[in-house]
């Protein structure tokens, strides 16, 4: 990749996906498929923004979308970086929907469930 990840960012005006979530989208595709590697430093919100033709707060929103995703994280002044592994919250959501799953289909309440996941959790 260049040394620029804005090149690898594509938003499309026409499309009727919000281009935020476009945004948001394609960054998460580059880190999956390790185009963006962990600790890769993303372009500033405003420059990024100019550099897409964007508003600066459509950028805010896709970097924030992605860091609550835990996709990047933001270190104030330093700038948003990707994160060190981008498969680790796949998996644990994964897991976390067969768990959910699994007591439904027991018919454990949510709030029995959360507390068995807490008692195991503490087990360690």
């Amino acid at each position: 990749m260049t040394s620029d990840p804005t090149a690898s960012i594509d938003v499309d005006p026409s499309s009727p996906v919000a281009p935020y979530e476009q945004v948001r989208a394609s960054v998460t595709e580059l880190v999956r498929t390790g185009v963006l590697p962990a600790h890769t430093r993303l372009p500033a919100v405003r420059r990024l923004a100019v550099d897409l033709g964007l508003a600066a707060n459509t950028v805010a929103r896709a970097y924030r979308e992605l860091e609550a995703a835990g996709v990047v994280e933001t270190r104030g002044r330093l700038g948003t970086f990707v994160v060190e592994s981008s498969e680790g919250p796949d998996e644990a959501r994964e897991a976390a929907r067969a768990f959910a799953g699994r007591m439904r289909e027991l018919g454990v309440s949510p709030e029995r469930a959360l507390d068995l996941a807490r008692a195991a959790l503490a087990d360690g």
